[in-house]
């Protein structure tokens, strides 16, 4: 395990692995070296409980983070909320430059970032390497690009007049999914920190180690100590942070039940609340599709980060006319994934986060089997170390079997037939979710009128998962409430008020 006064981590034979794979210069800059973020600097805390870090590569525990304990908690909250009003103070410009100068430290520092996450989450280096720090980057340069934008506006009312002031709301707490640890991170922190809040964000338990990173690099491009805070802990940590007065917004990524008991927790104090959640997004291929094109949609939406992507386009309806070219060109191609190391970038598909992930997957598997799919490919875990899973299609799924209904997390794909639009959109919409949405025609008439009809707040025409940060990327349904990501972003993160100013004497009835 990783050496750190906090953790006792040393290193494991994996590293020099990785140094031989990619070229790694057998120092890990990236590194964290203590549990927690909190006021500018890591904070040790060996009395929490302890939370191992596991490699789903191997299965082994590469790192120990230690569970916030109350005074940890505390810590971070007080250091957030005294460091709120000065960081508000600043000019958005002020604010924006630090933002901008962080991304292009992440952006220097990709090579080892993506490192990091793939140890944090076991996503091919292939993939971290352009998706995640990558993205993040993103995030904080857009948002940094805003922060000067961020104004009222004048309101003419004859002689008097009206302006309004955009104002941050004070602590929020953003809390992480573990999927793509970084990004998430950087998703909430960077609209948050450009209108002026300050923030303590909880990793996933099961990733912890990126968050720590991402405010590490935050500091060092001058963020004031106590803006950014990063504590790890179980779902008892993200309670209090919930509960406590101080906060003032929750962000939330993270599954439906998760979502229920965030929900209610805020509402009892009337908190601000953003949610990102799951799903069970229908994908629509049409007889005259490009069959490549939409192979490859149907790839991305549930085999990239070995399916484990909330926005997955699980329930593939294909068009009769093209159905068994689709699944012979689907097959044929997933037989060229490269499954290995994960460090390897040869690799392009590699294990699941962890055991328990891969056990839920391997359940539904049997399910989709017990109640009559046809099994195309995959379906068992592969005999090596490690949560490795292989990529799985079932055919003749029909819309009431398990697999069509609920949200998987792994690489198991549902192909249904249908015969034509009228049919296929009522049947893509039957679903309690509602996070993305994709169709795969030449017709761009029809495109466009499936899009507008689509039930989902995240659609897509021949292309899929598809998140830049310049558009709005959330749900509808039990899929989550607001947005992440773009303008719309703002209106979650800031509040307006209102300040009549009246140019003559006022009259009053007495």
């Amino acid at each position: 395990m990783w050496c750190c006064p906090d953790c006792n981590w040393r290193a494991p034979p994996l590293f020099r692995k990785t140094r031989t794979s990619i070229g790694f210069d057998g120092h890990m800059t990236t590194q964290p070296t203590a549990s927690h973020f909190v006021n500018g600097a890591y904070h040790g805390n060996a009395g929490g409980s302890a939370i191992p870090v596991i490699y789903p590569a191997t299965g082994e525990e590469i790192a120990r983070v230690h569970s916030a304990t109350d005074a940890v908690v505390d810590a971070a909250l007080a250091a957030a909320r005294a460091a709120q009003p000065a960081w508000a103070a600043m000019t958005g410009t002020e604010r924006g430059r630090i933002l901008r100068r962080a991304a292009d430290i992440m952006r220097e520092r990709n090579h080892e970032l993506s490192v990091l996450e793939t140890f944090d989450t076991g996503k091919p280096y292939q993939e971290t390497s352009v998706a995640d720090a990558t993205s993040a980057a993103d995030a904080l340069e857009y948002f940094g690009g805003m922060a000067a934008t961020l104004t009222g506006e004048h309101i003419q009312l004859g002689h008097d007049w009206v302006y309004t002031r955009r104002e941050p709301l004070g602590v929020c707490v953003g809390i992480g999914a573990w999927n793509y640890p970084t990004q998430i991170a950087c998703w909430k922190a960077a609209p948050a920190l450009a209108c002026g809040n300050t923030m303590v964000f909880k990793p996933s338990e099961t990733t912890p180690l990126c968050a720590l990173k991402v405010a590490e690099i935050l500091t060092e491009a001058g963020l004031p100590a106590g803006v950014f805070n990063v504590v790890q802990g179980l779902g008892d940590v993200g309670a209090k942070l919930i509960a406590d007065d101080r906060v003032a917004k929750v962000s939330l990524t993270g599954s439906v039940p998760t979502g229920r008991k965030v929900y209610a927790a805020a509402a009892s104090g009337i908190k601000n609340v953003t949610m990102e959640l799951g799903g069970k997004s229908p994908l629509i291929i049409f007889d005259d599709a490009n069959v490549e094109n939409a192979v490859s949609g149907a790839i991305l939406g549930n085999f990239y980060s070995s399916g484990q992507v909330c926005s997955n386009g699980t329930r593939v309806f294909v068009q009769g006319g093209i159905k068994e070219a689709f699944l012979d060109r689907l097959s044929v191609r997933l037989e060229a994934a490269v499954i290995g190391d994960p460090q390897d970038p040869k690799t392009s598909f590699g294990p699941m986060v962890s055991e328990r992930q891969m056990e839920i997957a391997l359940g539904y598997i049997a399910k989709g089997q017990e109640e009559g799919a046809r099994l195309v490919c995959g379906g068992k875990r592969l005999n090596r170390n490690g949560f490795y899973l292989q990529p799985t299609v079932f055919a003749d799924v029909a819309d009431t079997m398990t697999i069509a209904r609920e949200e998987i997390f792994g690489p198991v794909m549902a192909v249904l037939d249908f015969d034509d639009e009228a049919e296929v959109v009522p049947r893509a919409n039957a679903t309690e979710f509602g996070l993305a949405a994709g169709v795969f025609t030449r017709d761009l008439t029809r495109a466009h009128r499936i899009a507008a009809a689509f039930e989902a707040g995240t659609c897509y025409i021949n292309t899929y998962n598809d998140a830049p940060v310049e558009a709005p990327f959330g749900g509808s349904k039990l899929s989550g409430v607001g947005r992440e990501n773009s303008k719309a972003a703002i209106e979650h993160y800031s509040q307006l008020k209102s300040v009549y100013v009246r140019m003559g004497d006022l009259e009053a009835p007495f």
